[in-house]
């Protein structure tokens, strides 16, 4: 039973530079409010100013303690303290004022009294701060402007700054007022959709990412994907790309993926003969994936459900060919590293048999297939998310019983093991308590930013300024779809620079959405999938790839170009978004041989465009086959049956012509791989 193993440490905690009663008060504070989640996910449902106003005061509160005002790494002075201090009283007034007179407030429906106004200025400010603490300067930057934005007009605070704003962004302004109703007293701002699913369906499927976290589910992953892949040519390489895809679905953070898969595969990968550069890259890639693979997808799943008024399960069932077809191509482009450097696996007697795994971690797949289950079942995500905690906790305690009574251990006779279940009992209470705390811990950033999106979003409704850029987007483009879309993806990577990806989303979405969608013709779904994917390049993106970042860390390699190869392994991310575009049968769907034909002719291009990229397939790959892959791509990609068809011809043709050259050359005695010899060790 993995909470008899070892200690476990929690994200974030310096023992050196955390006095022991804060340690405790985050504790008490994390476990409480994941209590209380529960809770209302299983048990009690409250109204959903309640959840979220309650739910907003304890996230802050936990920002505050785990984020000193000058950073992790200094210890806080008497005056640190009492700003923090301060700031405690602020988030605990701005939350618990709302639930405490939520009546009153209903009543007065806009006649708000002064001292409405009053908190709804301190939960803004100390929000912000939080923000700035938890997430970064960035999303408080943009926030200050969208209020800034607000204000901006003759009729609203700040009339002179409206003369500076171009025309086609001019507005009337607001006061303070109407602005403070706006935000924290209204459904469109702090406590708006963004939060509203962040303190629902995300927080408890972050929740249950922690207790399967804590109970080691983790690690069997990885073991699970090194003893299925680690025999086979680039296999660690191959495995970080498998256990990326599901430790996604745990972590729900492209950077936790990278920090825990990434410390076992990257090494690996070095060994085998991968450059440092390559292994931090393909780890950042693959980690990437991961927020895009159902069933968790981040938050984006339920954030797309939401705005889009489609079921949940609707959202994830679209979403599984594109992540299948982006995985494929980073596995293509580990495989064709591999070959190309003629690199082998690691030996069988260095790896776990897959059977081993499988008994020893089998009951970490029944909470999963729970939770497939209930959705399948059309089970809200919030109480699918409660079971599937339930079912970790049965089936760990079940696994521990049974491994402390019957399972044969010479070091401890068995007769005296029922003399263990109390020390064995205490131990669950307290990695009980530890999922609790790391939960919550784990969804303080993704909370705090979906409250601050709720700022910009509430200034984009107040002020129009959505239908302005919709309207600026159409002008730069020239009605043309490629060039809006480029467009898009030159927002999201500057918006990334500052912004985690839940937030960069929002705020894309509410922006480019309604241009893509009313203007340009795209789908619903297919714009908010879009807007989504392209929010995740920030991760591997140069100059601001924080994903590569941390895995040159653990390479020990330059971070810029670990990025630069994350960069290009994750190319996926742009051209499947495209592919949605011009081919929407893919998420919308239809008969089923058009379904067929355009996962046929996504999947021959994408393989084609990592051979393109890479120089290489079955043999080295001159410069004109490569040119004829990336016309016959572009072929695949535009909307017309007859040119489609071409175009998958073209490369059908090149890539059948290019194996046989390579069989013939083997044959004749020259191979053309220029490492065939290369030994495992990469020596």
């Amino acid at each position: 039973m993995s909470i008899l193993r070892g200690e476990f440490s929690l994200p974030g905690q310096d023992p050196a530079l955390q006095p022991r009663l804060v340690a405790w008060v985050i504790t008490i504070l994390g476990v409480s409010l994941s209590l209380f989640q529960l809770y209302t996910a299983g048990i009690e449902p409250v109204g959903l100013f309640y959840q979220r106003s309650i739910h907003l005061a304890l996230v802050m509160m936990l920002a505050f303690l785990i984020y000193p005002g000058r950073g992790v790494r200094h210890r806080r002075g008497w005056l640190a303290w009492a700003v923090d201090g301060a700031l405690l009283c602020g988030a605990m007034l701005s939350g618990f004022y709302l639930s405490w007179n939520l009546d009153a407030i209903f009543a007065r429906a806009g006649f708000w009294s002064r001292t409405d106004i009053i908190v709804g200025c301190i939960a803004t400010l100390t929000l912000l701060e939080a923000s700035r603490r938890a997430v970064g300067l960035g999303m408080t930057v943009i926030a200050g402007v969208a209020i800034a934005y607000v204000l901006a007009g003759p009729r609203g605070e700040l009339p002179w700054l409206g003369e500076w704003l171009p025309g086609v962004l001019g507005h009337r302004g607001y006061s303070i007022d109407r602005l403070v109703g706006q935000l924290y007293l209204g459904q469109e701002g702090i406590y708006g959709l963004p939060l509203g699913v962040a303190a629902t369906y995300v927080f408890i499927f972050v929740l249950f990412g922690a207790f399967l976290e804590v109970t080691g589910a983790g690690h069997f992953f990885i073991d699970l994907a090194y003893a299925a892949t680690g025999r086979q040519r680039g296999g660690p390489a191959k495995a970080s790309v498998i256990a990326s895809a599901t430790m996604g679905s745990i972590s729900g953070s492209a950077i936790a993926n990278v920090v825990t898969t990434g410390a076992f595969t990257i090494p690996l990968m070095k060994r085998l003969g991968y450059r440092p550069t390559q292994a931090a890259g393909v780890e950042a890639a693959a980690s990437t994936g991961g927020q895009i693979m159902p069933p968790l997808m981040g938050a984006g799943a339920f954030l797309i459900a939401e705005y889009t008024n489609l079921p949940y399960l609707e959202v994830v069932k679209v979403s599984v060919l594109p992540a299948l077809m982006y995985f494929t191509t980073v596995y293509l482009f580990v495989h064709l590293i591999a070959v190309k450097a003629g690199m082998r696996g690691i030996p069988a007697s260095e790896l776990p048999p897959v059977r081993s795994v499988l008994r020893e971690g089998w009951h970490f797949l029944v909470p999963l297939a729970v939770l497939i289950y209930l959705l399948v079942r059309a089970m809200s995500p919030t109480l699918v998310g409660f079971y599937a905690i339930v079912t970790i906790v049965v089936m760990a305690v079940l696994r521990g019983l049974v491994t402390l009574l019957f399972a044969e251990d010479p070091e401890q006779p068995r007769a005296w093991r029922p003399a263990l279940l109390g020390q064995a009992a205490w131990l669950a209470v307290i990695r009980f308590v530890q999922a609790l705390e790391v939960g919550a811990r784990n969804a303080v950033a993704v909370s705090i930013a979906c409250g601050v999106a709720g700022i910009v979003v509430a200034a984009v409704g107040l002020t129009g300024l959505g239908l302005k850029f919709s309207s600026l987007m159409v002008a730069f483009s020239g009605g043309s779809i490629v060039l809006a879309l480029v467009l898009v993806l030159l927002a999201s990577l500057v918006l990334g620079m500052g912004l985690p990806v839940t937030a960069s989303y929002i705020v894309l979405v509410v922006l480019v959405g309604p241009a893509l969608t009313q203007e340009f013709g795209v789908p619903l779904l297919i714009a908010h999938l879009v807007v989504f994917w392209y929010s995740q390049d920030s991760n591997v993106t140069p100059p601001i790839a924080l994903a590569a970042f941390a895995g040159s860390a653990i390479a020990g390699c330059r971070p810029m170009d670990a990025a630069i190869q994350a960069w290009k392994f994750a190319k996926g991310l742009y051209l499947i978004p495209l592919f949605m575009v011009f081919n929407p049968e893919i998420i919308t769907g239809g008969p089923w041989a058009v379904v067929a034909w355009n996962a046929l002719i996504a999947v021959v291009a994408l393989g084609a465009f990592a051979a393109a990229l890479e120089g290489y397939l079955f043999a080295p790959m001159g410069w004109p086959a490569r040119a004829f892959l990336a016309m016959g791509m572009v072929a695949v990609f535009y909307p017309d049956l007859r040119v489609e068809a071409a175009g998958l011809a073209t490369l059908l043709l090149v890539l059948l012509g290019h194996f046989l050259a390579a069989r013939r050359r083997r044959e004749e005695g020259s191979d053309p791989s220029p490492s065939a010899g290369a030994r495992s060790d990469g020596q």
